[in-house]
C-alpha cells in the first residue's frame, strides 16, 4: 500500500509519518532536499529558477511514485506529487515566479506522468489553523522558518483546501489537528490510528465526521 500525509509547513507531517510508520511497521519515505542542484541559485534569483527547480522536484516525486509503485510492502510518504504541485509549484505561479507558458509546460508533463501510476491508497490531510501552524513553527525552532510571512502560511492553507476537496479524486482522511497532540497525548494518536483502521482494514464502523 501507499499512504501520503499532507499538510501545510507546521502540521505535523514529519512526525505523524514517523509515529505512524512505527505503530504500523511501514517503511516512512520522505523527500530529500540536501541534493538539489537548483537549490542555492533558486534562493538568488526565484524568478529565474522556479521553472527549473519545479521540474527537479517533480522528476524526483515521479521517481519516488514509480517506485513505491513496484514496492512489496507498505510505504507511507511525507508529501506527495499531487500536494507539490497543486500547492506549492500552483503558489509559486501564483506569485509571479512561474509565467504562464512555464506553467502550461509543467503541467502537461505533471498530467502525463499521472496517467501512468495510481493515487495513493489513502492521504491523510492534517488540516490547521494558521494559528497553529505558526506556534508549531515556533515551537520547533528551525531558525529559516522563523520568518515564513503568515500571508505566505494562509495562502498555503488556502492552495491545501482548494487541493484535496476540489481537485484531488483520491481517498482522503481529514484530521482536524488543531486540538490534537497525538504525539504527547496517547488519546490522541489512538484516535487517528481507529480512522485508519477504519479507512484501511474496516476494523470499525465509518466514524460521522470523517472527510
Amino acid at each position: 500500500m501507499h499512504i501520503a500525509i499532507a499538510g501545510n509547513i507546521g502540521s505535523g507531517k514529519t512526525t505523524l509519518t514517523n509515529m505512524l510508520a512505527r505503530h504500523y511497521g511501514w517503511e516512512a519515505r520522505f523527500e530529500p532536499v540536501e541534493d538539489n542542484p537548483y537549490l542555492e541559485d533558486y534562493y538568488k534569483d526565484i524568478p529565474r529558477w522556479s521553472f527549473n527547480l519545479e521540474v527537479y522536484f517533480l522528476k524526483q516525486r515521479f521517481r519516488d511514485l514509480l517506485d513505491i509503485a513496484h514496492a512489496d510492502h507498505t510505504i507511507i510518504q511525507d508529501r506527495s506529487i499531487y500536494e507539490g504541485v497543486y500547492v506549492f509549484t500552483a503558489n509559486n505561479r501564483a506569485m509571479g515566479n512561474l509565467s504562464d507558458r512555464d506553467f502550461e509546460t509543467y503541467m502537461e508533463l505533471f498530467e502525463q506522468m499521472t496517467e501512468i501510476v495510481r493515487y495513493p491508497d489513502l492521504m491523510i490531510y492534517l488540516r490547521a489553523s494558521v494559528p497553529h501552524l505558526v506556534q508549531n513553527i515556533q515551537k520547533r525552532g528551525r531558525d529559516y522558518e522563523q520568518t515564513i510571512p503568515i500571508d505566505y502560511l494562509s495562502g498555503l492553507n488556502s492552495l491545501y483546501e482548494e487541493f484535496i476537496y476540489q481537485k484531488y479524486k483520491g481517498r482522503v482522511l481529514t484530521v482536524e489537528v488543531d486540538d490534537l497532540d497525538y504525539q504527547h497525548r496517547p488519546s490522541d494518536f489512538a484516535t487517528i490510528i481507529d480512522r485508519i483502521d477504519s479507512r484501511l482494514f474496516n476494523l470499525f464502523p465509518e466514524i460521522p465526521f470523517d472527510s
